[in-house]
């Protein structure tokens, strides 16, 4: 398994999701968030068609445009699969084949690009034949758009049923994970417990991922920056206290509470790779710490962090 690396997550680059436009202010935004992620050993950025309505791809387009050899020295992943709302209809999710080539096409286009690493299947969609997936993704490995396949916010017995059809492996499951969103975790401890009613995330998944070599990639890990600066709605007495505690350790081993953030997020021995969504370079290098945490973090810690993150004793 390909793990426990950061991935930086493009859908805070450019501009508003209520503008169709960008200009130089967003190009040389991305231009910056680029570079603040390499500069803490980044290489893979993460895109998805509908992110700031296509204007995340194509301000990053732009900077790889205007930057020669950037291309050879990163991994690019983007996604299909949710349609928003079009012609006054609602958003609904499409990875019938003939979406899954159109939309991938308008991403290497965007991106100004002929191929990216990963392409991620964005969400479950009900009408999903996987002999369609297989057929579309078969196509876009043997004409070069696409080396490998992977999906995002699917269960583990979702991707088996799909992975029956397909001739390549998914390699990737990108889930919300985060000290904050812990269904992942809780349903590890919850089981034949009352307390598990509060929680819907399927039971296994990250045991079918890690059984299989498919990285867990983790996007929210920053939690919205409930923990680390930012006024959070509904944050509770808990939030209070976790932040605390992160800002004690974070001043213990020298270094940022976001670095022990996601630290505690690369201890776990599924390997989980956090997604860093912020687009703001000093909040992107504050991160660069994160797997020296995890490597440093004791037991007592990571545990310490649940806890109080939970605001209750565990069961």
């Amino acid at each position: 398994m390909t793990a426990k690396r950061l991935i930086y997550g493009c859908m805070g680059l450019g501009g508003p999701w209520d503008s169709p436009e960008y200009g130089n202010e967003e190009i040389d935004q991305a231009a910056a968030a680029i570079e603040a992620a390499m500069g803490i050993g980044i290489t893979l950025f993460d895109h998805a068609d509908i992110y700031r309505g296509g204007k995340s791809e194509a301000v990053f387009g732009e900077v790889l445009s205007r930057t020669p050899g950037l291309r050879e020295k990163i991994q690019l992943q983007t996604k299909c699969g949710i349609r928003l709302a079009e012609a006054g209809r609602d958003g609904y999710y499409d990875l019938s084949k003939d979406a899954i080539l159109e939309r991938v096409n308008g991403s290497l286009e965007r991106l100004r690009t002929d191929y990216v690493d990963v392409l991620l299947l964005h969400r479950p969609d009900p009408l999903m034949e996987p002999a369609e997936v297989a057929a579309a993704v078969g196509q876009l490995i043997a004409e070069g758009k696409v080396r490998q396949l992977g999906v995002s916010n699917m269960s583990g017995a979702q991707i088996a049923f799909l992975q029956e059809r397909l001739e390549v492996p998914i390699v990737a499951n990108q889930l919300e994970m985060s000290l904050h969103r812990r269904a992942w975790l809780e349903s590890t401890v919850l089981v034949n417990h009352d307390d598990a009613l509060g929680y819907s995330f399927p039971h296994g998944t990250v045991e079918h991922c890690v059984s299989r070599g498919i990285e867990l990639q983790a996007y929210g890990s920053l939690a919205q920056g409930r923990y680390t600066g930012s006024t959070a709605e509904g944050a509770t007495a808990a939030d209070a206290a976790t932040a605390g505690l992160l800002a004690e350790l974070a001043r213990e081993k020298g270094t940022t509470p976001e670095a022990v953030l996601l630290g505690w997020l690369m201890k776990h021995p599924a390997g989980i790779s956090p997604v860093v969504g912020s687009s703001n370079p000093a909040r992107i290098a504050a991160c660069g710490d994160a797997a020296a945490v995890a490597k440093a973090m004791t037991r007592t810690e990571w545990y310490a962090l649940w806890v109080v993150a939970r605001g209750s004793r565990l069961p």
